[in-house]
């Protein structure tokens, strides 16, 4: 495999499973020191655990509620502590609300999606492109969009809210940081592995796409190894549909 992060240090959130524990992987295996964040330890240390029996004392596990700007502070300094740097960030971390409409929607549930969907986003790349400013030799960071911020839901109402301000987000962020060679692009699955929030895939989870198969972590991780690699150098403000033609099938 190729070794386009030798010597860089990532950040990934909501790193202990699914999608996020494929990136960190992706990541590690080619070559990039891994800062597996995760409020649960158990699973964010199994995953870093697993790193670094493939690739030893590359991966540590850093708790962290990355919707509070205290912890999200000391987070980024922590890891430059341990790794010495920060060049990648994956913003990847999520939460959604189902089964909800707006009529009856609890407003708590509506305020700690939008702060773990995009309050997060905003602080990880404000610390994080501080630091990156900081060191002088730019930076990718990538921020896990999903589907559901390009079209309307009807069973969440938070999360497609989230998404799409992400989007937004991520095109502003593109433009204030790119003069310090900070490129910041949005990866955009539609339902990968087990859905937000769970562990478990339930079988026969219906998809609509134009390739007829679900997608799998590896298609997101594998989107985001490329788009946050020197390959991708003149790419940013992008969004990258890792979808299947999901928003589309229907047309």
């Amino acid at each position: 495999m190729q070794q386009r992060f030798e010597g860089k240090t990532a950040i990934v959130t909501g790193a202990g499973r699914n999608v996020g524990a494929a990136i960190a992987r992706r990541l590690a295996d080619e070559g990039a020191s891994i800062a597996v964040v995760d409020l649960d330890q158990g699973r964010g240390t199994a995953v870093a655990e697993e790193i670094n029996a493939r690739h030893p004392g590359s991966a540590r596990w850093f708790g962290c509620d990355v919707s509070d700007s205290e912890q999200v502070q000391k987070l980024v300094t922590d890891v430059v502590a341990a790794f010495g740097t920060v060049d990648v960030l994956v913003n990847n971390v999520a939460i959604t609300d189902r089964g909800a409409t707006v009529l009856d929607l609890e407003e708590d549930t509506w305020h700690r999606v939008l702060k773990v969907c995009m309050d997060s986003v905003f602080l990880c790349s404000k610390y994080a492109g501080r630091q990156m400013v900081a060191a002088g030799n730019g930076g990718a960071i990538v921020n896990i969009g999903s589907t559901s911020g390009y079209r309307a839901r009807v069973n969440a109402t938070a999360y497609a809210a989230a998404k799409a301000a992400v989007l937004s987000l991520t095109r502003s962020m593109a433009a204030q940081l790119g003069e310090h060679g900070i490129r910041v692009n949005t990866v955009v699955p539609n339902k990968v592995g087990s859905p937000v929030g769970q562990d478990v895939e339930p079988e026969g989870r219906k998809r609509d796409n134009v390739l007829n198969r679900g997608a799998v972590p590896a298609d997101i991780a594998n989107a985001v190894a490329f788009v946050a690699s020197d390959e991708a150098a003149f790419m940013t403000a992008a969004d990258i549909l890792v979808d299947g033609g999901s928003l589309y099938a229907g047309s």
